[in-house]
């Protein structure tokens, strides 16, 4: 389809989905764009979608961005999503290494500009991956922050040109906590110790009590997103 015409359909298909279950939405976003992909984090929201897409169409490629600096815990989920399903996740790596960062940017580069860290270690081998496709599904949920409080559960992704499905945009935090138990879905354990949202190591903290549940992401800081989502 041109332009114009995904243009169209995706307006019909935000407003026709709407209502559907996130299966639904995965089904049809593999069938509309056969050369899909999805990012995970090994998240709580990502594991709940890696176990759907496997039911859904096991042959869908899923990524991830090995920053080099995740915890130890989500290399760990990685390996026993791995064992699992029996699947391979594609490795998305920066194009340089963190002791090339350091010599190019200095130590600590985190805590000096985090938007140019998460630029090298996250935007850019994004970038590369999604120029290789025509869609792609993700795990964001409006209630996470309100920077995604208006996403669509299909819509133009105008920062890296292509489709976005957003499969359980609508859930809360529940929803995804009850289909991992009724499941039995492998997740990382650093959910269980007050970390909700869990990013790189060096700037993921838990969240105490009362605090928002993205409080433990860049905190002390401004930055709310890494950059891979408007």
């Amino acid at each position: 389809m041109n332009l114009l015409e995904k243009e169209d359909w995706i307006i019909e298909k935000a407003v026709s989905l709407e209502q559907a279950s996130a299966e639904e939405v995965i089904s049809c976003a593999i069938e509309a764009f056969p050369n899909i992909t999805f990012a995970c984090s090994f998240g709580a929201e990502d594991v709940v979608l890696v176990d759907m897409i496997q039911r859904v169409s096991p042959t869908t490629d899923i990524f991830y961005l090995d920053t080099d600096f995740h915890f130890q815990e989500t290399y760990e989920t990685r390996d026993r999503l791995m064992a699992k399903y029996n699947l391979e996740f594609v490795r998305v790596s920066p194009l340089i290494t963190p002791e090339e960062q350091a010599a190019q940017h200095g130590d600590s580069l985190w805590t000096i500009d985090p938007n140019q860290c998460c630029g090298i270690r996250k935007v850019e081998p994004l970038t590369r991956i999604l120029s290789q496709y025509d869609a792609w599904i993700t795990g964001i949920r409006r209630d996470q922050a309100p920077t995604r409080a208006n996403a669509k559960k299909v819509e133009y992704d105008t920062k890296f040109g292509l489709v976005k499905f957003n499969p359980i945009a609508g859930w809360t935090n529940e929803d995804v906590w009850q289909y991992i138990r009724a499941h039995d879905i492998i997740y990382n354990p650093l959910h269980d110790r007050n970390y909700p949202s869990i990013g790189c190591h060096y700037c993921t903290r838990e969240v105490l009590p009362g605090e928002d549940p993205r409080a433990g992401r860049w905190a002390g800081n401004e930055k709310t997103e890494c950059g891979l989502h408007k």
